[in-house]
């Protein structure tokens, strides 16, 4: 197509829909607008339909990638018993079933891969409360390990299966926490506690730098970690608490949660170590799914609770996004 458009006294390519090109300016015919393809920024992403879960659950435990992910335990109201043990693999396309939890548990936090995973706190039937079981995954089996200082369910953990952190909770006296609590491969140690006391946050990164996100009571708070100590950033657009995330502590994306006004929600927002910007929505609104992923522009959800019929979803979707960003630009 011939250059018929100028910026900055330089002819410059008409495009009818936006360039993939990182570097490249054009001028957009369908929007009437110059624009430019950069390198980081929020990632331009869709999410995909995935295979379903065999037990539909939502308050589960995932640990993964895109397409090597572990979920375990969680909930399912509809079904007997609700408290589910089962673990489940993805390969990209289907799920399968491997070897039970040793305890059937909801409201787990979860950490690591697919092949080396843990599951700390939650909530098992006969247990009305938070307990402090900590579950290690081997690819094969489940193992008891030792159990966190404090007994807690619907805290959020990041890193490996050798050193990791756990970030808020719900205690068995009813109340959120701000404790982190740090994971050397054998033991739980207490560390500095979060600025701001949350239950179901997000975070994604690792023991010594991670970021958390928003949570309940419903807030859209964010907090970097160094390894030391916690300090509040930037916060998300959007006030929810219930997310799956994704990522590391510069660029991340989280999606789906709950917020007291709309309620459940599709929505995706993606973190650049500065910022927040909105990006694709989920399919199906949700809250409570298992995410999982090593990056923010590759990512899964599992199961969770939806507006849709059955609540309880065994729906899996996919996120694969570009590592650039369109930007307009101005002749001004």
């Amino acid at each position: 197509m011939a250059d018929s458009k100028t910026f900055g006294g330089f002819p410059v390519q008409n495009l009818s829909s936006d360039s993939t090109s990182v570097g490249q300016i054009y001028y957009n015919t369908s929007s009437g607008s110059f624009k430019a393809v950069k390198s980081g920024g929020a990632p331009l992403g869709t999410w995909a339909s995935g295979g379903n879960l065999n037990t539909g659950r939502s308050l589960l435990a995932g640990a993964g990638t895109q397409t090597a992910t572990t979920v375990a335990g969680g909930d399912n109201p509809a079904s007997s018993p609700s408290f589910k043990a089962q673990t489940e693999q993805y390969n990209g396309s289907a799920w399968t079933e491997v070897a039970d939890l040793n305890v059937a548990s909801k409201r787990l936090g979860s950490i690591g891969t697919s092949t080396a995973m843990l599951v700390a706190g939650g909530q098992g039937p006969g247990n009305p409360g938070a307990f402090a079981n900590t579950e290690s995954w081997n690819n094969s089996s489940w193992t008891e390990v030792n159990d966190l200082n404090t007994a807690k369910e619907l805290t959020f953990g990041v890193g490996t299966q050798t050193a990791a952190i756990t970030i808020g909770g719900y205690n068995a006296s009813d109340a959120a926490v701000a404790e982190t609590e740090l994971w050397n491969g054998t033991s739980w140690t207490e560390v500095n506690n979060q600025n701001t006391a949350k239950y179901a946050r997000a975070a994604a990164g690792t023991s010594t730098a991670a970021v958390a996100m928003g949570g309940q009571p419903s807030v859209n708070i964010t907090e970097t970690w160094d390894g030391t100590s916690w300090t509040e950033v930037a916060d998300m657009n959007q006030s929810k608490q219930g997310m799956g995330a994704a990522g590391d502590q510069t660029s991340a994306i989280v999606f789906g949660g709950n917020n007291p006004s709309p309620g459940r929600l599709a929505t995706t927002e993606a973190w650049n170590g500065t910022a927040w910007s909105e990006v694709a929505d989920l399919a199906i609104a949700r809250m409570y799914s298992a995410g999982s992923g090593g990056s923010s522009i590759s990512g899964l959800a599992s199961g969770g609770e939806s507006t849709q019929s059955p609540d309880t979803q065994a729906y899996t979707e996919e996120w694969t996004a570009a590592a650039f960003e369109v930007k307009t630009l101005t002749t001004s």
